[in-house]
């Protein structure tokens, strides 16, 4: 099937691009010796995650349970969610999967350790966890060496967990002294530390210059349009998404709608919403649900109704949650649909 078979709109992946950012990533860490573990929050696709895995990723990072559990039903058995899991419901969910494949989670606080504690005790069965820690982010975490130290006391003593280490995000030259610091004071207590995860696409040097064991990177897979307008490295050519729409009406000689909004790309309010490949020139400048306002006026070829348009969209992740399927596609020839398992997996 060509693409122009497909109707509209429709989420495509250009197979060859793909490809060449997964080896490229996993070259960028071979040559740094720092073990990759990829981020999935990106793409959601099980067949991508295993297509890294074979590529020499170590595992996976979730960043909800949800999306966990879908690439341990895919066959995907080492996985680590870098969140606070929180809750009755949750805790349940989380030692069923740890029974299954091998789970670790992270936590910064002692009510969350205990909650996972008290589940996994119920349920026999110990759960891997790592302590967050922020040191620079400003989200979740630990805000100092002597905190993650004191909670990791904590943590060793409760039942059902097994402390493998720390984590933080982005990993950032300024941490250096932050992990050397934690590292130490919890050798020095006779903690093992096994695990110092790092995290960030385009940090993966400083992941391994502040002397993180793993580095998680994500969004380098589908280099979306964000990453493109804030570095003059990249290009559309490493863009594996297209959004494939079709012109529905052109109400004036300088403006036409395209038949997908923002149920189609995103309600993030980007300008612009996403970069026209056949008309660089053209600019999608506003967006309702369901249609795409786009300005043609500096485009030199007139622009008709039914016309087909292949769209980068700005924000990667947030458009491929949007969509039940990804048609891969190589040399505009469809080879295979894969399901986007892990879409709308929030909790």
């Amino acid at each position: 099937m060509h693409i122009n078979d497909l109707d509209t709109p429709v989420l495509i992946a250009d197979l060859d691009v793909l490809e060449s950012n997964i080896s490229g990533m996993a070259s960028v860490c071979s040559n740094l010796d720092i073990p990759l573990r990829v981020h999935t929050k990106t793409h959601k696709v099980a067949e991508i995650a295993k297509k890294q895995l074979n590529a020499g990723s170590q595992g996976i990072t979730c960043q909800k349970l949800g999306e966990a559990e879908v690439m341990v039903n895919a066959g995907i058995d080492d996985i680590l969610i870098p969140y606070n899991i929180v809750g009755k419901l949750k805790l349940t969910r989380l030692t069923s999967l740890v029974k299954r494949a091998k789970i670790t989670v992270a936590l910064d606080s002692e009510d969350t350790a205990k909650g996972i504690s008290q589940q996994a005790t119920l349920d026999d069965c110990k759960v891997p966890v790592v302590i967050e820690m922020d040191t620079g982010g400003g989200r979740c975490g630990v805000d100092s060496p002597e905190k993650t130290h004191f909670l990791a006391k904590e943590v060793v003593k409760m039942p059902g967990l097994d402390f493998q280490g720390v984590l933080t995000y982005p990993s950032n030259i300024n941490a250096k002294q932050f992990i050397t610091e934690t590292k130490d004071l919890l050798i020095n207590d006779g903690i093992p530390v096994n695990i110092i995860s790092g995290g960030g696409t385009g940090a993966e040097a400083a992941s391994k210059e502040i002397g993180c064991t793993e580095t998680r990177s994500g969004s380098y897979l589908y280099e979306g349009m964000t990453r493109i307008g804030n570095s003059d490295m990249l290009s559309p050519d490493r863009c594996v998404l297209r959004v494939l729409v079709t012109v529905v009406s052109t109400p004036s000689p300088d403006r036409i709608i395209i038949d997908g909004g923002q149920k189609t790309f995103t309600s993030y309010p980007p300008s612009p919403y996403g970069h026209i490949v056949e008309f660089p020139e053209a600019k999608i400048y506003g967006m309702s649900v369901e249609h795409g306002h786009v300005d043609v006026s500096r485009c030199s070829q007139k622009i008709r109704v039914g016309d087909r348009l292949s769209v980068i969209p700005l924000h990667q992740g947030m458009t491929s949650n949007l969509h039940d399927e990804l048609v891969a596609v190589r040399y505009d020839k469809v080879e295979t649909i894969w399901n986007i398992i892990g879409r709308g997996k929030v909790k």
